[in-house]
């Protein structure tokens, strides 16, 4: 016959269980951050791979360095010391994420703009909120511009990116190459490269949400002072 020891101990090992599985459930939702299966684009490269084998997921996040997919053949060959902030790089793959639930084939500058409000820390998805401009909102507004897809289509993996959205992505990256130093490329960047493309999806959904180029003129200064604060 067990003891009441014996007893307490079991319950109290039952309630540990159960707490471990209640905590792994809730963090379900940022597993992607830490997953073996993320794209290529997406990858830790150089020094920073023994970095992602830490213990603890925090910092495997934020040793990614990494760099999004580009038309620049100089940033792309490594020539040109640009890289992609993390705020930028976790909107990209929250872009990603967006246009699978959207059900869309691909990853347009609607998908880009969801996944800066769902990241949510960068000055652009605070800027953004600040004025009215939420996730709720910008679906529905896609919805109206791209219309519905089909309930039973499923999206890839990885959307590929449209070609305005791959535009905004150049964008981005011209406009942080123009200060002719080495540094990252933010969130920031990344909304002003959809504000620039007047047929984008992402413009017409920003235009219709009250964006004007006064405010892509305030984000631009914030882009310049965080760049200038980046380390070199």
């Amino acid at each position: 016959m067990a003891t009441a020891a014996q007893a307490a101990a079991g319950a109290f090992l039952a309630l540990l269980s159960s707490s471990s599985s209640h905590h792994t459930a809730s963090s379900s939702s940022l597993s992607f951050l830490a997953s073996p299966v993320l794209p290529a684009s997406l990858r830790a490269t150089g020094t920073a791979g023994p970095l992602l084998a830490s213990r603890h997921r925090g910092r495997r996040v934020a040793a990614v360095v990494s760099q999004l997919p580009t038309t620049h053949p100089e940033v792309a060959a490594g020539d040109k010391k640009i890289r992609w902030s993390s705020r930028a790089v976790r909107s990209f793959a929250m872009a990603e994420l967006e246009a699978r639930k959207m059900r869309y084939p691909t990853t347009g500058t609607e998908g880009l703009l969801m996944g800066i409000l769902v990241e949510g820390t960068s000055g652009a998805a605070k800027l953004l909120r600040a004025n009215g401009i939420t996730l709720l909102k910008v679906r529905e507004e896609a919805a109206n511009v791209l219309g519905k897809s089909e309930m039973f289509y499923f999206s890839p993996m990885h959307p590929p990116l449209t070609e305005a959205a791959q535009r905004a992505l150049d964008w981005a990256v011209s406009e942080r190459m123009k200060s002719g130093e080495e540094g990252e490329v933010t969130a920031n960047h990344l909304l002003l490269g959809i504000w620039s493309d007047k047929e984008s999806a992402g413009h017409k959904i920003l235009a219709s949400l009250g964006f004007d180029d006064e405010k892509a003129s305030l984000l631009a200064k914030m882009a310049d002072d965080e760049a200038a604060l980046s380390p070199r």
